[in-house]
């Protein structure tokens, strides 16, 4: 009998956690399910990466909008980039408590509505204080579109250049083209030196490579930088012993 109630008290353990999950997944299916990268939501929400970071570690998120992995990489879902760019561009106008309020008022809209319907009414309304999320959700949705065609745009082949990520059709390595654009290049000189490439297909390979930081640390110096001044040297004075 004892046995027949412990097995039956695990059997409603394992459903109610079952019940939980399927809720959880239902909750995440009601949104754009897609998980961002903390550089791609940071792209995507117009931010810093120490801002995509905030919003988890200070609760100013729903926990259903994020999930920070057992290795401890971060992952958010695309929706919640709504939210971080509003809490982070309406600073100067509304206060911490206001901004924490409207996202928990939108949050249950957000997962209830189809947002690719942005025709619907995102106002919120508190007491005296209108919101409109409308421009933000907008905004996300087209950087959104932006990564997507910027995705389309790149390969990853270990026959092409050892796998390291190239214009689709090309040979051209997009951080070579990024790093020219971040240079302040002009496009008539960048296009110049890829002939193959639009003035479209560098944009979206610059918007690439600021969603998708290249691997690994930059290489060290071995010496100072041009104009860097050395105050200081690990040589020690030789002592004068003559008195």
């Amino acid at each position: 009998m004892i046995g027949l109630l412990a097995n039956l008290g695990r059997l409603i353990y394992t459903f109610r956690n079952v019940g939980m999950i399927i809720a959880w997944e239902r909750t995440m299916i009601s949104t754009n399910s897609e998980m961002l990268t903390p550089t791609e939501a940071a792209v995507v929400s117009s931010v810093e990466v120490r801002d995509i970071n905030r919003v988890i570690d200070e609760s100013i998120l729903p926990k259903d909008f994020y999930r920070v992995n057992p290795d401890r990489t971060r992952r958010l879902v695309a929706d919640a980039c709504t939210f971080i760019s509003f809490y982070f561009h309406t600073a100067k106008s509304l206060t911490a408590e206001e901004r924490l309020r409207a996202i928990a008022a939108a949050s249950p809209k957000l997962r209830e509505e189809p947002v690719s319907k942005l025709e619907k009414e995102w106002t919120i309304r508190q007491e005296f204080l209108t919101i409109d999320l409308t421009p933000f959700l907008k905004s996300v949705h087209q950087k959104l579109a932006e990564l997507e065609e910027a995705r389309a745009l790149v390969v990853e082949d270990p026959e092409i250049l050892g796998g390291i990520p190239v214009i689709r059709n090309t040979r051209v390595p997009v951080y070579d083209v990024a790093a020219s654009v971040a240079a302040g290049l002009p496009m008539r000189r960048i296009l110049a030196a890829y002939p193959g490439l639009t003035a479209e297909m560098v944009n979206r390979a610059a918007f690439y490579a600021t969603a998708n930081l290249p691997r690994g640390r930059p290489r060290e110096h071995s010496s100072p930088p041009a104009g860097a001044v050395v105050v200081s040297t690990r040589r020690a004075p030789r002592r004068n012993t003559h008195s």
